[in-house]
């Protein structure tokens, strides 16, 4: 399985995400540490989930870290995580 596609998986069993967009910007990297020619190393997700309401950005972090700590721990370099509640802007 992909990596972008095991970052979607296993978003959408934590979360159940009312939006979820993984996007791979490895090709943006090219060079920088951490890449690797073959890509999946850098990723932007954009997530809302009702799961995040209450919660601070560093609260809403950590919960997707531990959902992807396999990732995280493997062949994810960078992850830039925006994670809202249903209404925030």
């Amino acid at each position: 399985m992909r990596t972008r596609d095991a970052i979607i998986e296993k978003l959408r069993e934590a979360f159940s995400p009312e939006s979820l967009d993984v996007q791979d910007e490895s090709h943006l990297h090219a060079g920088h540490m951490g890449h690797r020619p073959s890509g999946e190393t850098h990723f932007r997700v954009y997530i809302v989930s009702q799961a995040f309401a209450g919660k601070s950005r560093v609260d809403r972090h950590r919960l997707i870290n531990a959902a992807l700590s396999e990732e995280l721990a493997g062949s994810v370099h960078a992850l830039a995580l925006h994670a809202k509640a249903p209404g925030e802007a």
